[in-house]
């Protein structure tokens, strides 16, 4: 028994999505003639309460495309530190759109609306980059699935309005923020620019994310794909695991988040462990105490076909997800507690 807790970008189909996936009805996306692509996007756009969404083959490419949407070559964009978009899109953001990024240093990866404020540069001032536009991630990856309250985004959403520039969310696990935080969509549908939500995360399709924003945007956005190598053609096939992830697939995640936080408590009595930050969602990230070899425990782990990740300095990470079954959480909490 293989248990992969690495991400969770790691499952697999299962056997109803993938007939769900063969019935479907497809055409050239390429075109705009895929049906189920088309019910994909609007399906999406109407669950956040947004006008219209583009189906893209990654999150990174969702991300980048708005970025190109929103930025100018020589602009700035502010972010947190540790956001995906600076620090796990292959530099994508200075490649792709010419633009630099301003890092603030947030809590678990999330930033305030003050920090926002005192990170824009004076547009009159002509020897600092423009500061054009602002990325949030929700969850967080490296802050340890974190979410954002709904007040604090709003906060961000007005320094962007009086300031002129645009707000984009990286949604990749933003299905786990409202199941743990009870959120609407819609509500984040009306604070942001352009939302970029994932599949193949938490909600076990192999592929796919769909970028949001107005019909304006969009059309735009689909300029942009096609530059990025992402036009796609009988796609539907992949749409169609979105659509039926979408319908069986959300409400199971509290089962994720519970066990997360069940490792977390056992991690936190254990004496090769440091600390363990906030568990929310589906991320556990802990430290270990000096002197403890990341790569020892990590060895230690396979030994026993448990797989975690480095997240280096000390700090490692556990992902649940829809393939760690019930059976597999118990042999990994009796693991831990007996190393």
């Amino acid at each position: 028994m293989e248990i992969n807790l690495i991400s969770d970008t790691v499952t697999k189909p299962t056997y109803e999505m993938l007939q769900y996936m063969f019935n479907a009805q497809v055409g050239d996306d390429v075109y705009k003639q895929d049906p189920t692509v088309i019910e994909l996007e609007d399906t999406i756009a109407q669950i956040f309460g947004m006008e219209a969404g583009l189906f893209f083959p990654s999150g990174t490419m969702a991300n980048q495309t708005a970025i190109k949407l929103h930025t100018q070559p020589g602009e700035q964009l502010i972010a947190d530190k540790y956001a995906h978009v600076y620090n796990y899109e292959g530099g994508g953001v200075s490649f792709n759109s010419g633009v630099s990024c301003c890092l603030l240093d947030g809590d678990r990866g999330m930033i305030t609306a003050d920090q926002v404020a005192g990170a824009i540069n004076d547009p009159e001032f002509y020897h600092s980059p423009l500061t054009t536009l602002v990325c949030v991630e929700n969850t967080t990856n490296k802050g340890g699935g974190a979410c954002y309250e709904l007040e604090d985004l709003q906060k961000i959403k007005e320094v962007c309005d009086a300031n002129n520039l645009k707000f984009h969310l990286d949604g990749a696990r933003i299905w786990n923020a409202l199941v743990a935080k009870k959120q609407d969509p819609k509500a984040f549908g009306k604070i942001f620019d352009t939302i970029s939500v994932c599949l193949s995360k938490g909600l076990g399709a192999p592929i796919g994310s769909v970028l949001l924003g107005d019909k304006a945007t969009i059309h735009k956005a689909l300029r942009i794909r096609k530059i990025l190598g992402g036009g796609m053609r009988q796609v539907g096939y992949l749409a169609a695991a979105g659509l039926y992830a979408l319908e069986n697939n959300i409400g199971r995640l509290a089962e994720d988040h519970r066990r997360a936080k069940e490792l977390a408590a056992v991690l936190s009595k254990v004496s090769w462990v440091a600390s363990v930050e906030p568990v929310e969602t589906n991320i556990l990230i802990f430290s270990l105490v000096p002197n403890y070899s990341e790569q020892l425990l990590i060895e230690k782990l396979k030994q026993k076909n448990i797989s975690i990740s480095s997240l280096g300095f000390g700090k490692l990470r556990i992902v649940t997800h829809l393939d760690y079954r019930e059976v597999m959480h118990n042999y990994v909490l009796e693991t831990l507690e007996k190393m």
